[in-house]
Order: C-alpha cells, then structure tokens, then sequence
C-alpha cells in the first residue's frame, strides 16, 4: 500500500514549529542580495524581505536599509507550501499615528493627496446609511459639475457667429 499524504505530515511537523503568519518577530540579517535580504528568525529558520517590504520608501539599494548582521523587527507575510517564509520588516514597523488631515474650504474637487486614506469612519455604519451617504456626495459633485460647465457655456465668447461688428 502506498502512504496517503506523507508529504503532508511532515509539512504539518515542520509548521507546528513555524512561526504564525502575522507574527511580529525579531531576526538577523544572514544575507543581502540585491532582490532582498534573509533573515534569520531563530528555530532555524529564516525567511526573505523582499526588497519592495524593506521601506515604505522607494528603496533603490537595499544596502542603504540592511546589512548583514543587522538585528532587524519582520512581520510573518506569507508561508507557501513548500515551507517558505516571505517576511516584512514595513509592515513590522508600527505605524505612527497621524495627525488628523484638516481640510481646508476651498473650491474645486477633492485631490487625493487631501484625503486621509487611514481614516475609516464607516465602520458604525450600516451599509443603507453608507449608500445613501455615497448617493449624497455624488449627487452634490454632479451639481458642482453641471454648475461649472453651464458657467463656462454662458457668457464670454460664443461660437455662434451672432456678433454684429
């Protein structure tokens, strides 16, 4: 008879000593390349930070945020059947509470960069106060908008050719 998932079980062995996806853990940096850094997180085992996980900045040379030897805080991201640990040292980082944006009055549409995306004032809202909400605020940009584009059609030039000279 052939053995049923035996791959599985030691998958399952090596796991039970695995640290927990989402686990916040300290490592040492073992290796830099230029696609990451390995990390060693004790239980030997280590895992690689991508180098789009090192930073929340544009990180053009890893060797500009680690080096071998460094002693580093990771966030467990993922770990793949094979056994493989993507780490995080960004997401590890513990987010620094910001300051609510205050919004300027000002005319003209809501650009991006003014919008608090941390912000998540929805959540004791039901999902019918939510709609009519998004119902409102759309309804309100429409008359903005129609209000802009009838200004710019009346007055000023007209492409009629009524003018008497």
């Amino acid at each position: 008879m052939y053995p049923v998932n035996s791959n599985k079980r030691v998958r399952e062995d090596k796991q039970n000593n695995m640290v927990a996806v989402g686990s916040v853990v300290e490592g040492k940096v073992v290796s830099v390349m230029p696609f990451g850094a390995f990390v060693d997180i004790g239980n030997k085992q280590s895992g690689l930070v991508h180098i789009s996980e090192v930073s929340s900045r544009y990180v053009k040379d890893i060797n500009e945020c680690v080096k071998k030897g460094d002693t580093v805080k990771v966030k467990v991201i993922k770990i793949d059947d094979s056994g493989k640990i993507s780490l995080s040292i960004k997401q590890a980082e513990e987010k620094k509470e910001r300051a609510p944006k205050v919004r300027q009055e000002k005319k003209g549409p809501v650009r991006p960069a003014e919008i608090d995306w941390g912000a998540s004032s929805n959540e004791s809202m039901s999902l019918e106060d939510m709609l009519s909400k998004f119902k409102q605020d759309s309804d309100e940009k429409m008359q903005t908008l129609k209000r802009n584009n009838d200004s710019k059609r009346s007055g000023g030039y007209s492409r009629k050719n009524n003018h008497s000279f």
